[in-house]
């Protein structure tokens, strides 16, 4: 049986002209699995469909650049995050 891929979720942009509630800076990363509980509670709530179409082996939309990209929906704040996967033995 396969591991699950480990999934990471980083801070690349922010867009909004406010900082962020929740403390978050471009640069900071999450792993998935274990820091979750770390990254704010609206920005996880519109990764979860991203999370769980790589988890189960699809492919979801990407961003012109070709990196699968998410924004928080706090319209004062548009933190934009980026999805990186590695699979066992990447």
């Amino acid at each position: 049986m396969s591991r699950r891929p480990r999934i990471t979720l980083k801070l690349v942009e922010r867009k909004g002209p406010c900082g962020c509630h929740r403390g978050h800076r471009v640069g900071e990363c999450f792993d998935f699995d274990t820091e979750r509980g770390q990254l704010c509670p609206m920005a996880l709530h519109v990764a979860f469909p991203y999370i769980d179409i790589l988890r189960y082996g699809g492919t979801p939309p990407t961003a012109r650049d070709g990196k699968i990209k998410f924004s928080c929906p706090d319209v004062d704040t548009l933190n934009i995050f980026e999805i990186t996967v590695e699979n066992d033995g990447d």
